[in-house]
């Protein structure tokens, strides 16, 4: 049921999905979800709460690996990567509600899960500065905020089927961020 919600949420938008909607998808009276949720926001928090408890633990398992920062920044990347093939709805539905979302009290988590985002990828990159891993001249929130948006956006375009898999277009994306776009001379 959650992930028939889940389709339409990220297809129609979350404001325009009905729980007649998701009755008529779920081949059962709309009636009927309120036997399994009180709520269509019930719907919206299972899904988002259980993808980013899962990313977060995942993002976490990286970091505490102790491994160089060159290699857990490439990880962050295949992870998130990874996560649209399996979560594609509510990473969208994130992108597309989270200005909505922000005023409803039941999702306040999402702010403080954003923050231990950013403090994950910014502790990496930082620890890449320091290491001599990363150039010296690094801004670590700018590249944060680059990283964050070049790879959460693919998700707009990103298909499971389509001609590169999740970890090639990780490869990809990493390519460019550590040699860049120019030939070396």
């Amino acid at each position: 049921m959650v992930q028939i919600a889940a389709e339409l949420f990220a297809d129609q938008g979350y404001r325009a999905t009905t729980v007649r909607h998701i009755g008529d998808a779920a081949g059962v009276l709309s009636g009927s979800l309120y036997h399994h949720f009180d709520s269509k926001e019930t719907i919206l928090d299972e899904l988002l709460s259980s993808y980013l408890g899962d990313l977060l633990d995942t993002y976490r398992a990286v970091v505490a690996d102790g491994t160089t920062p060159t290699r857990a920044l490439g990880e962050l990347v295949r992870v998130s990567f990874r996560s649209m093939s399996e979560h594609r709805a509510a990473i969208t539905v994130l992108q597309n509600e989270r200005g909505y979302l922000r005023g409803l009290p039941r999702f306040d988590y999402l702010t403080e899960v954003e923050a231990e985002v950013r403090r994950i990828w910014i502790t990496v990159l930082r620890d890449g500065v320091a290491a001599g891993e990363f150039r010296a001249d690094l801004d670590p929130l700018v590249t944060y905020r680059f990283l964050r948006d070049s790879v959460w956006v693919a998700v707009r375009w990103f298909r499971r089927d389509g001609s590169l898999s999740a970890d090639q277009l990780a490869e990809h994306y990493l390519s460019l961020i550590f040699d860049g776009l120019t030939q070396r001379v």
